[in-house]
């Protein structure tokens, strides 16, 4: 903010309506973000919608603190290197940890290796791209070069921290309970499990896989736990492609 710095997306429109209105950030972080949350839940379970309201809570709280404090680089350009580096990375984290849906999850990914633009991903690019031009009007476009240094530097960091990384999971599990634990899958998660040990037998341990999107990972292992506390989960990271020919077979 003390060096108008404008990343694109929500935040940077937020940043815009502070610098214009000279109200607090953290209050066009919250309002802003609502909306969205309220538009996705049809996508979203009630746990994950109030994990993301937290998130976005926290965010503007921690805005709001932040306000009064001077910036702790003087120079924009450090400023605008440093400010995208951590915005991707910390971005790249949540992503890591499950905090994005699937949908939106399967689109990121998508968009970040490399792949063709949908027409959604068309008009985030072009919305940016707007608010990085009024960034330029409102500022300067020497000023917005530094904005757009910063908007490449998070897309790029964020490239970086997701690298290798798949966004479903392989799971095996060995149990006694196979077709209980199957149909729970299937009824709780929309899981599909094969049963790979053919010969399996009641009362002796049989071999179910899966293919799991990494954010459903817990509840998994919680329903599993549930029905069979000593199940063996074997649990490993599935790049696209591994995916794809697993399926096929």
């Amino acid at each position: 903010m003390p060096h108008g710095l404008i990343v694109g997306g929500i935040t940077g429109l937020s940043a815009l309506f502070a610098h214009t209105t000279e109200m607090r950030l953290g209050l066009f972080l919250f309002l802003f973000n609502l909306p969205f949350i309220f538009m996705s839940r049809k996508h979203i379970n009630l746990r994950f919608a109030l994990y993301t309201i937290l998130g976005v809570v926290c965010l503007a709280i921690a805005s709001l603190a932040l306000h009064h404090y001077p910036a702790v680089i003087s120079d924009p350009l450090p400023a605008a290197i440093l400010g995208g580096i951590c915005l991707g990375s910390g971005i790249g984290i949540s992503v890591r940890f499950g905090g994005m849906y699937t949908q939106a999850s399967e689109q990121g990914f998508s968009l970040l290796s490399g792949g063709p633009p949908r027409s959604a991903e068309v008009i985030i690019m072009a919305l940016n791209c707007a608010i990085l031009f009024a960034a330029g009007a409102l500022f300067g476009w020497y000023q917005a070069m530094y904005s757009i240094i910063a908007y490449l530097l998070a897309f790029e960091s964020l490239r970086l921290s997701l690298r290798s990384l798949s966004h479903s999971r392989a799971v095996w599990l060995t149990t006694k309970r196979p077709g209980e634990i199957q149909q729970v899958l299937l009824h709780s998660l929309q899981c599909e499990a094969a049963l790979l040990a053919e010969s399996w037998q009641e009362g002796k341990s049989g071999t179910l896989f899966c293919l799991i999107h990494r954010s459903e990972l817990k509840q998994l292992q919680s329903l599993v736990r549930r029905h069979d506390p000593e199940c063996h989960i074997v649990i490993r990271s599935a790049e696209s492609y591994r995916t794809r020919r697993v399926l096929h077979k």
